[in-house]
């Protein structure tokens, strides 16, 4: 069976027709190991969505607390969303190691929410869709090594077991709706193990996907 081909303003056009999920908002889940391409393909959909805001949980995570931001989650950006309000919520520096600012995420009809753990149990009922980057975790580790180079070597020999105690306790990828890769020209989008009824897979075709992020 032939994959059908679907331009990502098609599947943009798919992702606006889900039921709200978050009060007015269709919140959607892009995660997936570290270097596997959440942030670039986030960026990709937010633009053929007409400029869709961005969550990207690096901004709610801290050198101490990788992975401990829920409470943070839910008071300062899923509260406010589901009543249909601006979300206000602080943001990391990771070279200063600090709290030091407060972005504003306003209630659009789609919020993306890309990083590390957007699928994670805590957050899945408020998502209208969950998208798993689907790169195998080695090769994806190996892709943001070299992107960040040596400098960051200290920091990925600690975040690498920290991501895999995760992943144990808390998986994502056994609940995504869609799995998504990268291809020559677009990315290719599969339904997941969470997506109910098998449908044939579906290819978004479009630019050759940029360097990893």
């Amino acid at each position: 069976m032939n994959p059908r081909r679907l331009p990502l303003g098609q599947y943009a056009d798919r992702v606006r027709r889900l039921p709200a999920s978050c009060g007015p908002v269709r919140l959607v889940g892009i995660d997936g190991h570290a270097g596997s391409g959440k942030s670039t393909f986030a960026v990709r959909l937010a633009e053929a969505l007409g400029g869709a805001p961005v969550l990207r949980l690096d901004d709610l995570a801290s050198h101490d607390a990788l992975f401990a931001w829920t409470d943070r989650l839910r008071e300062q950006v899923l509260g406010p969303l589901s009543r249909g309000d601006t979300a206000h919520y602080e943001t990391y520096d990771w070279h200063a190691r600090r709290f030091d600012t407060v972005a504003a995420l306003p209630p659009a009809d789609v919020v993306l929410v890309e990083g590390v753990g957007a699928g994670r149990r805590a957050l899945r009922p408020a998502l209208a869709r969950l998208l798993w980057m689907d790169l195998p975790d080695e090769t994806s580790w190996a892709r943001g090594r070299a992107r960040d180079g040596a400098a960051q070597d200290a920091f990925w020999d600690g975040w690498i077991p920290a991501e895999r105690e995760h992943f144990a306790r808390d998986p994502s990828r056994p609940f995504a709706d869609e799995l998504v890769r990268e291809c020559p020209q677009g990315y290719e989008v599969r339904e997941g193990l969470g997506g109910g009824p098998r449908d044939r897979p579906t290819v978004t075709q479009g630019d050759e996907p940029p360097a990893v992020r």
